[in-house]
């Protein structure tokens, strides 16, 4: 990798390294970081390297460690151990709970050359894989520089990034030139990843197709639906802020044409719910929290569902769905979770981040996209009048994600020439 870009990226990171620390304490007081752990995003490890092979897989959160779990099993059960690396606090928790005996977890370290050497010292993988969009170029140089062989997989590249990466084409080729194997969820995407440099490309598909349907605690779904026995309600999921403030107003428009409407609020980032909750206060509407235990009455107008690993429970209560991140420019989050469970799927038009899925559940009307809160509230209204519509929608986004099945096979077939030999006691690297 010798583009002079990359040397200027490199120097950036070197001069960034107090900045880096600054972030991470902005962060920390934000709720957003374990203070407990600040070693691990600066390359200092918190636990020791297991013996034998060891594959490094770096999902950024919640969504792309969940559809990586079954990946990381299939390593552990050909003799490998796995390094699962992830950028959030809510994904952390997530694998923490949800990965497979012989999964380490540690936060990714900052792309900065330092930071990455210590943790590559450190953690000395066999092979790494990163998922879908995580590109870091000082990550890359090193990889290449210690001959670890380096594939994407889930590989997507949205038109935004593509153009970005265009801009810098020497840069772009000397960054993807570097990965052994992508892995792309269509066409398209192998399409990009190929005219930005990267040489060897497969479009095996969108691994999310092949997730596992959410679960829920069946005792606590009884009583939740006990609790809103006859209530017309419907679900705001992976909220952003502003986001919250705009579902408000379309509950404030449906409110009075629905006896005891019921919107439930599922943010993103559950850290934020208090601040949530005081916006919606303000707007005069009365707000409860799963996290504090408090009970949903006829007066609730908002439920704020501050909690992690129940999103399966609200799809179930809830057969209505808007997908949040999508009203802002966030890029949309995924909707095969709640098409899983068989829900009716409404979603903003900012939806770049997973562009195929929507453009195709879209055209096949297994999601309804609206513009703005008008759009989003009339939609609302329409679908709570039209329970045989919402049964119709469901039924169409379900039969989507089915016919969308077997990436993830195809994803492990690929995957197989590249994971060492089951050979538990060496700790051999494998060679280009």
């Amino acid at each position: 990798m010798s583009s002079v870009i990359f040397r200027v990226y490199q120097g950036l990171g070197r001069l960034a390294a107090p900045l880096l620390v600054g972030l991470y304490k902005l962060r920390a007081r934000q709720g957003k970081e374990d203070q407990n752990r600040k070693g691990e995003r600066f390359g200092v490890a918190s636990k020791e390297r297991p013996s034998g092979n060891l594959i490094w897989i770096h999902a950024a959160s919640v969504g792309e460690a969940n559809a990586v779990l079954p990946l990381a099993k299939q390593v552990v059960d050909g003799g490998s151990k796995v390094l699962l690396t992830t950028a959030t606090l809510t994904s952390a928790q997530v694998v923490e709970a949800s990965a497979p005996e012989g999964v380490i977890h540690q936060f990714v370290p900052y792309d900065t050359r330092g930071n990455i050497k210590r943790f590559l010292n450190h953690w000395s993988p066999c092979l790494a894989i990163t998922v879908e969009s995580e590109i870091w170029p000082a990550t890359f140089h090193e990889l290449e520089k210690r001959q670890i062989p380096l594939i994407i997989v889930n590989g997507r590249m949205s038109e935004g990034s593509f153009s970005n990466w265009n801009r810098v084409p020497s840069f772009a080729h000397s960054v993807f030139g570097t990965v052994d194997c992508v892995l792309a969820q269509s066409d398209d995407d192998a399409a990009r990843f190929k005219q930005l440099g990267a040489i060897r490309v497969r479009p095996t598909g969108n691994i999310k197709f092949d997730g596992n349907v959410p679960e829920c605690d069946p005792v606590e779904l009884a009583d939740f639906k006990d609790q809103l026995e006859g209530r017309p309600r419907w679900l705001a999921a992976s909220t952003h802020p502003e986001e919250e403030v705009e579902v408000a107003k379309a509950h404030q428009e449906l409110k009075h044409k629905f006896d005891r409407l019921l919107t439930i609020i599922v943010p993103r980032h559950p850290v934020r719910a208090q601040e949530i909750r005081e916006e919606l206060e303000q707007m005069g509407l009365v707000c409860t929290q799963r996290s504090r235990g408090e009970a949903t009455t006829n007066a609730t107008d908002i439920y704020i569902a501050d909690t992690l690993g129940e999103l399966g429970l609200f799809y179930r209560v809830a057969p209505i769905v808007f997908m949040g991140g999508s009203l802002r420019p966030i890029g949309g989050h995924n909707l095969l979770e709640p098409a899983q469970v068989g829900c009716a799927i409404l979603s903003g038009v900012h939806t770049q981040n997973f562009a195929w899925i929507y453009r195709h559940f879209s055209k096949e009307e297994g999601v309804l996209l609206v513009h703005n809160t008008s759009e989003l509230a009339d939609q609302i209204e329409n679908l709570l009048h039209n329970p045989a519509e919402v049964q119709t929608r469901a039924d169409t986004a379900k039969a989507l994600v089915e016919s969308g099945r077997g990436a993830l096979a195809a994803t492990q077939l690929e995957l197989q020439q590249y994971l060492p030999v089951k050979q538990p006691e060496q700790q051999g690297r494998s060679r280009r």
